[in-house]
């Protein structure tokens, strides 16, 4: 039996489940993607994501090409895929790990430059701040000694500035001055918008990716430094079904991804 043009088809009969990896990627979906990424080929060190994005990167990172992780609840635990401990983390271990360069951590950054200095301290005058913010923390000892990489989820100018107010995490520029750069490591920068690292001119910030659905200016025009790019600037590479099954069937079911980084 045909049916009128523009008239719903019989779809009663049809009960099979849709596919959920069938559903177009999500902008979120390609931040985990580039997240994930970072931690490509880093053997058996401790990933350290801090945030929702770059945890479920972390553990996509571990399913698929970089097994060898060693991830935590945060605290005291070494832990699997499910979330079970496997593991004592002692904080004594934990800084060993650290200085000695077997951990990858991903941070956050209220502001960061062209070469990489991170703050997460305070935002004007460091003696009469107009925003006090999370402190100096851990940054320096991680940025010195261990592989640093950086989530950002709102790319803008005044996260993407020419001069941080107060340096939290060190940059090239920084280490090189002083001599500090044996163990100094900052692989990539993933924002809402694209994927950076430091191969610019004086290892200074370049865009690698841009993610489906933005473009070169778009990246330019919401940071507040002159940007390196090289050539024609890929996408940022689609995930594989498989993939994209783990990120929505057993990493991420719930979608919390999707509150982090709207498309």
């Amino acid at each position: 039996m045909s049916t009128q043009p523009g008239a719903p088809s019989d779809t009663s009969a049809d009960t099979s489940p849709r596919d959920p990896a069938a559903a177009p990627v999500t902008r979120a979906e390609y931040c985990v993607i580039a997240c994930a990424e970072a931690w490509r080929d880093n053997g058996e060190v401790l990933a350290s994501p801090m945030g929702l994005i770059p945890s479920i990167g972390a553990r996509l990172a571990k399913r698929t090409f970089s097994p060898d992780l060693l991830l935590t609840d945060g605290e005291a635990m070494l832990i699997g895929l499910d979330g079970t401990p496997e593991g004592w983390l002692p904080y004594r271990r934990h800084l060993t790990m650290v200085t000695g360069g077997k951990r990858h951590v991903m941070m956050g950054a209220s502001q960061i430059d062209r070469f990489g200095n991170q703050n997460i301290s305070c935002i004007g005058d460091w003696e009469r701040p107009t925003r006090q913010l999370l402190g100096v923390r851990g940054a320096p000892v991680n940025t010195l000694n261990n592989p640093v990489s950086y989530w950002i989820p709102k790319h803008s100018t005044r996260v993407f500035v020419e001069r941080v107010d107060m340096v939290s995490g060190v940059g090239h520029d920084r280490a090189e001055a002083a001599g500090v750069t044996r163990f100094h490591r900052l692989p990539r920068v993933v924002s809402d918008l694209g994927v950076f690292d430091f191969a610019g001119p004086d290892r200074s910030m370049r865009l690698v990716s841009v993610h489906p659905g933005v473009d070169v200016d778009q990246v330019r025009a919401a940071t507040g430094f002159e940007l390196a790019v090289t050539g024609e600037v890929p996408y940022t590479r689609e995930p594989s079904p498989g993939e994209l099954r783990l990120i929505r069937e057993v990493i991420d079911p719930q979608g919390l991804r999707d509150r982090e980084v709207r498309g």
